[in-house]
Order: C-alpha cells, then sequence, then structure tokens
C-alpha cells in the first residue's frame, strides 16, 4: 500500500527531528508530512531550518494531545501516524502523576478515537523499556498507552492499524544521561545512582530504522522490541572521563536499577524475527498470521529480557559512541 501522508506527534523532540529529517531526504518520500506538537518556538526554528520553497511538502501544526479536537483536525487526510509525543521524566512524573497521566494515557485515548474517526490507515506509537514491568509512574502510564493502542485495534475492525515500538535509553537524546555527564566539566567526579545499574542502548537511527520497519511491517496489535545492546553506567562515565571518580548518590525515586523490555510474562507471546521481536497481543487472527511468516521462530519461555543479562557494550564502543556524539 501506498501512504501518500505521514504525522508525526511530538514531532519537535529528539526523535522526532530526526526522523523529520530523515523522511525529507530520503527517496520516495511522503508527499505531505505534518509536524504536530505545542513548543511555538521549535516549530519556527524549524520551519528556518526546512524553508516552505525547499521542503513544500512539510507543514507545521501547533496543538496538543491533550485536546481531541485540534489532533481530528490535523489528522485530517493523514495515512500514517508516529507517536511521539509523551512526558518522559522519571522523577517529574513521582511528583506530577495527574499530568503525566493527562499527556501520556488521555492523549493516547484523544489519538486514537480521533485517528479511527479520520479513517487513518496505520499508527505506530513509540513506548519505553520502563512499561515492562514499571515501578515508576512515568513507565506505568507508557504500560497503560500500550494497552490501548494494541486493544484500539478491535474497535478500529481493521479500518486502523495500531502497533507499538519500545526500545531502551536513546544515546545522547535531551534529557539522557549523556548530556548531562557531559556537563559536569566544572566537577571532578559523577554522580552514580548505583555501582551495578545497567541501560538499554539505542541509536536515534537506530529507533527510525526499527519505527519505519512497523510501519512497513506491522499488522496490527504488536509490539516491536530491536535486539540491542546494554551497557553498564559506571562504564559510561569512564567512557566519558576515564579519570574523574565516580560518587554513589543513591537511586531516583521510581528508578531501576535495570530495565526490562520483554517480561517473563510477555515471553509466552513473544516470537523472533532477524533484527528484532514482537509480542503479540492475545488475538488468535494476529498469532496465526505471524505464524505463517517465514524464519519467524518463538521466543523462549519464561525468559526475561533484560539489560543486566544482555550483551553489553564494552569500553571502547562507549567511548567511540561518545566522539560521535560529539562530532
Amino acid at each position: 500500500m501506498k501512504y501518500k501522508s505521514i504525522l508525526v506527534t511530538g514531532g519537535t523532540g529528539s526523535f522526532g527531528k530526526y526522523f523529520i529529517d530523515n523522511l525529507l531526504h530520503s527517496k520516495n518520500s511522503y508527499k505531505k508530512i505534518i509536524i504536530f506538537s505545542r513548543d511555538e518556538l521549535k516549530q519556527y526554528e524549524l520551519s528556518l531550518k526546512y524553508p516552505s520553497n525547499k521542503f513544500p511538502q512539510l507543514r507545521f501544526f501547533l496543538g496538543d494531545i491533550r485536546d481531541r479536537h485540534r489532533i481530528k483536525r490535523a489528522l485530517e487526510n493523514v495515512d500514517i501516524v508516529v507517536h511521539a509525543a509523551a512526558l518522559k521524566q522519571v522523577p517529574a512524573a513521582e511528583y506530577n502523576p495527574i499530568e503525566f497521566i493527562k499527556t501520556n494515557v488521555l492523549g493516547a485515548e484523544n489519538l486514537i478515537e480521533s485517528c479511527i474517526d479520520q479513517k487513518v490507515k496505520k499508527v505506530i506509537a513509540l513506548s519505553t523499556d520502563k512499561a515492562a514491568s514499571p515501578i515508576n509512574l512515568y513507565g506505568a502510564t507508557k504500560l497503560c498507552s500500550d494497552k490501548l493502542f494494541v486493544a484500539a485495534n478491535k474497535y478500529a475492525a481493521g479500518k486502523t492499524i495500531f502497533s507499538v515500538v519500545r526500545y531502551g535509553n536513546v544515546f545522547g537524546s535531551r534529557g539522557s544521561i549523556v548530556p548531562y555527564f557531559l556537563s559536569l566539566k566544572k566537577q571532578s567526579f559523577f554522580p552514580i545512582t548505583h555501582k551495578d545499574m545497567t541501560r538499554f542502548n539505542i541509536s536515534l537511527s537506530e529507533g527510525i530504522e526499527m519505527v519505519k520497519t512497523a510501519i512497513n511491517s506491522s499488522l496490527g496489535g504488536e509490539i516491536f522490541v530491536p535486539k540491542l545492546y546494554s551497557y553498564k553506567v559506571v562504564d559510561l562515565a569512564k567512557a566519558i572521563n576515564v579519570n574523574y571518580k565516580h560518587k554513589i548518590v543513591g537511586i531516583r525515586p521510581g528508578e531501576k536499577i535495570h530495565e526490562e523490555m520483554i517480561t517473563e510474562s510477555d515471553s509466552y507471546n513473544t516470537y523472533e524475527l532477524n533484527k528484532y521481536y514482537v509480542i503479540l497481543s492475545s488475538d488468535e487472527e494476529i498469532m496465526k498470521k505471524y505464524k505463517k511468516i517465514k524464519d519467524i521462530k518463538k521466543y523462549p519461555e519464561g525468559k526475561s529480557y533484560n539489560s543486566n543479562k544482555n550483551k553489553k557494550l564494552v569500553l571502547k564502543d562507549l567511548k567511540k559512541l561518545v566522539k560521535d556524539f560529539n562530532a
């Protein structure tokens, strides 16, 4: 199926900006690319970077996913939606829970209803490893959001396909640990919350490829999980400056020592393909479709896919990532 138009919620965020740039410079791209976000300054800055005389396919739509009427208007004649808008800071969620629920849960509901009403063909929602066995409010809101998008396939009756892409920390993204550590030039230590802490790692380009894969391959109701490496946070600190010491400051509110993307419970409905896993809903029709795919394998039952037991990046790999980020 040929898709002509795409809308990206949160299109001025770290992922959104990189994704939009990728689309604008891709061959056979969309005839209309819409940035939907609530930040007028960032939209203005992007409009300077991508002037309309050179990028006539780009549209800017100021709005908030909390406003269903505004979303519905933005979605007129849209084929594909990539949903990247969310509140994401774990400590902020612990102290402002209702705000996160309004954006991450009720905003997801607004988007789902509007996409069905406007006959959008396919929706890919971005999730996070924190949605697997969540212990913090942010993760809980994203798990709820994931459940809403998966369940939406039932009452969309096949007219709109909803799927989810779940991945770990984006290396160097806004608000992530890399730019934070790099900002600590005037002190001689890195604050580490726990000596054993690990995290999944994904680059922006890898995240974009996973979303594109989901757009092309999704059948509805599945959660795509890429195969990633992990790293120890103390190793990342050494990669940034081996001469700095680290100081254990304690786990922040809602923070995990290790992250997880496929839980033991999810493993029973999970399948493995070449570069990613899919967690399937209990819908029998989706199960039948996936079992017909060539080279698909059953994921080991009872096995958790977590950042501690996963393959890890060594110091040399992390140093290269930091160097590339600073380039």
